[in-house]
């Protein structure tokens, strides 16, 4: 199914709005681009779903790492998707799934796929390699 210009223009704006907001850590402004927030984090097999979930993934986190930020690289648009590349970056300096903060910090290649029903972001579903991150937290 094709989309018009003018959704493609929409999904755009609302992803770079997204990933910007979470740079900033606004997390109101992240939370409202979806209609119902969701996300799912595949390397790590968790899904939140909901505001109440989703921001305890946000504190989860940016506890873990408190200046993480995305460098985005580029996106791509699919019929229901917008496709980010980008760079996740950040500094150990709390506790990550039981793993004492080492102080050391990653850079880790990722895509996201932010899906669409229209204009309305429904989720986030992120891919990456956890022993990327791993491996230059530990090394």
């Amino acid at each position: 199914m094709a989309f018009s210009k003018e959704t493609r223009q929409a999904r755009d704006q609302l992803v770079r709005r997204h990933m910007e907001s979470e740079n900033v850590h606004d997390y109101d402004t992240t939370i409202a681009t979806f209609t119902h927030p969701r996300y799912e984090i595949i390397a790590t097999d968790r899904v939140y779903d909901g505001i109440d979930e989703v921001r305890a993934y946000f504190r989860e986190s940016r506890t873990a790492f408190p200046d993480q930020r995305n460098e985005l690289i580029a996106l791509h648009h699919a019929d229901d998707a917008v496709i980010a590349e980008f760079w996740l970056l950040g500094t150990h300096k709390g506790p990550l799934l039981g793993m004492e903060p080492t102080g050391r910090s990653f850079r880790c290649r990722m895509t996201a796929f932010f899906l669409f029903e229209g204009t309305d972001l429904i989720c986030e579903r992120v891919y990456f390699d956890s022993a990327t991150i791993l491996r230059q937290l530990t090394a």
